[in-house]
């Protein structure tokens, strides 16, 4: 049996910690995270979305992580979540920024399905991109590039460098330090809110700019 959801006001409850008081949450919100929630508890009951089961949790770390980024991107208007596994950070990005073009690149099949599924039913434009993000045409490029729990961190940064034009947005356990950044430089290094254990927000800058 899947966990049982939140409602829209436990969520806003739950993620304000990871919101600046001068945020501009868009009204939908908490009602689209709600039901992003459901969506993610019910197929997580059958396929391995993530190893964080209670939906407190969810909310915290994966929800609030998310936003927390989002406000930290600086101007952009293309955000590629590189390896986004069930959404995170692309998609809570996408939903406190609507106006921005978030491609979700996932390269598992049922995550990727999972992806689909929650853009169709909050009637999102968000693309998925259902492969590796090397598979992706040389030409395609991105603002902001986002990495978040990915598997080897120094070669993951190596390729989402390749795409990123402006920055890179890295998600990480203070436990695994700065990843090699090669052409960029780390201008940000911000500790996020609420947590027992260290994570940080790293963000990197193109050295051409």
């Amino acid at each position: 049996m899947p966990a049982s959801s939140l409602s829209s006001n436990q969520i806003a409850e739950l993620v304000a910690t990871y919101l600046s008081p001068d945020a501009a949450v868009p009204a939908p919100l908490y009602d689209q995270l709600a039901t992003y929630l459901e969506l993610l508890l019910k197929w997580n009951a059958r396929t391995n979305l993530t190893a964080i089961r209670e939906p407190e949790e969810i909310v915290r770390r994966h929800f609030g992580e998310s936003l927390f980024a989002a406000q930290h991107l600086g101007e952009c208007s293309t955000l590629l979540d590189f390896g986004s596994g069930a959404g995170f950070p692309g998609l809570p990005i996408q939903l406190l920024r609507p106006e921005l073009k978030v491609t979700l690149a996932e390269s598992q099949n049922k995550k990727a399905t999972f992806l689909r599924e929650v853009v169709r039913t909050l009637g999102l434009k968000t693309e998925v991109w259902a492969n590796r993000v090397e598979a992706m045409p040389i030409s395609r490029s991105f603002d902001v590039v986002a990495l978040r729990a990915v598997d080897n961190m120094d070669a993951a940064v190596a390729a989402a460098s390749l795409r990123a034009s402006r920055r890179l947005a890295i998600l990480a356990s203070g436990k695994q330090g700065a990843p090699s950044l090669q052409e960029f430089s780390l201008t940000g290094e911000i500790i996020l809110p609420g947590e027992a254990d260290l994570r940080l927000l790293l963000i990197a800058r193109d050295f051409a700019l």
